[in-house]
């Protein structure tokens, strides 16, 4: 399954993920510009993105924690969410991510 992510300076990058992976890590794996400094523990917020907003419903609600942590980063929009609390699935195939910069390593 495929995740279409654009990164900081603009540059849409297709990279393949596999069901039941998260997001996050999908994205340090292929070597973005992303710290994921928890590792997906809910606990930084440094894997902030912001989700197409036809994909947004898609992805499921935000848990308490994770409305938390984005009220901490200062670019938040209304379709930002932490990618380490998106799974991948059938349904997200294609899904289409912009990294923010807060996430920047």
């Amino acid at each position: 399954m495929k995740i279409h992510v654009t990164d900081q300076a603009g540059v849409e990058h297709e990279l393949e993920g596999l069901e039941g992976w998260r997001v996050m890590e999908v994205i340090r794996d292929w070597g973005l510009n992303i710290k994921a400094e928890c590792g997906g523990a809910c606990s930084c917020a440094t894997c902030h993105v912001y989700v197409a907003p036809e994909w947004f419903d898609k992805v499921g609600a935000r848990s308490d924690d994770e409305e938390d942590l984005l009220d901490t980063v200062g670019d938040v929009k209304p379709t930002s969410r932490l990618s380490c609390q998106i799974l991948m699935s059938d349904e997200l195939d294609g899904l289409k991510v912009t990294l923010a910069a807060s996430a920047a390593q």
